[in-house]
């Protein structure tokens, strides 16, 4: 799907000039697979340059779908987001709705930092920040796929699998990712810590409403803001609410 899609809202900044080919995940897992056979050249996650403060300083709407294809890297662990929920300013399901408090002031700073909050006391859950400082607009990222780090994941998950149940949910992907709420605020375009890498757009994505907001204004629960990449198994449930758009 191209950038002209009808999430598109305001304008983005130009791309950088330096060009850097994006491998696909199956060329990244293939390349590590035959690392450890040949040692060939391998295609490096670590050449990919990381996206830049502006990519993120636009409506969480259009932020949501652009992040599908991008890859989160900590450390030796990098995911490739597959699934993502937007959060918009006057939206009855956001954090933002409750205003500043000690808990959801990071989802009103800038756009490119993480806010990590805690759902039910138990699990991290990992949003990216939207728009510019004092909207109040996140992404959540609802699953991933893994591309590296496979062992560190499954031990932090406690899960000897590498089947999509591994990371289908916002809750296991802050847990492979290690990250607790001390991560809200952390810069998520500056080298170190948490990053968002740059990664292939994906041809089509799903659209769907989100996930357990039943508490939420109607239009607000059947707007269609879940956004997922087509044809991949690494997304969560429920699978059956979404559709091409």
């Amino acid at each position: 799907m191209k950038r002209s899609r009808q999430f598109k809202r305001v304008a983005v900044s130009p791309k950088p000039k330096k060009s850097i080919p994006i491998p696909t995940a199956d060329q990244i897992r293939s390349s590590q697979r035959l690392e450890a056979d040949a040692n060939p050249p391998q295609l490096s996650l670590h050449k990919l340059p990381i996206l830049p403060f502006s990519f993120f300083q636009i409506d969480s709407l259009d932020l949501a779908p652009r992040l599908l294809g991008k890859f989160l890297k900590r450390d030796e662990v990098i995911l490739q987001i597959t699934e993502v929920e937007a959060y918009r300013p006057n939206d009855s399901a956001c954090h933002g709705r409750f205003g500043i408090t000690a808990r959801t002031a990071p989802v009103f700073g800038a756009g490119g930092h993480a806010y990590v909050y805690l759902c039910y006391g138990l699990h991290s859950m990992l949003n990216v920040v939207a728009d510019k400082e004092g909207v109040g607009a996140a992404v959540l990222i609802r699953s991933c796929a893994p591309i590296s780090g496979i062992e560190i994941i499954q031990q932090r998950r406690g899960q000897k699998t590498d089947k999509p149940v591994l990371l289908s949910g916002p809750g296991k992907v802050g847990q492979a990712l290690g990250l607790s709420t001390e991560w809200s605020n952390h810069p998520l375009f500056n080298a170190g810590g948490l990053e968002i890498l740059d990664g292939p757009e994906p041809e089509k994505i799903l659209v769907g409403p989100r996930v357990g907001i039943d508490y939420a204004l109607p239009e607000h629960v059947n707007a269609l803001w879940r956004f997922a990449i087509a044809g991949t198994p690494w997304i969560s449930a429920p699978k059956s609410t979404l559709r091409p758009p």
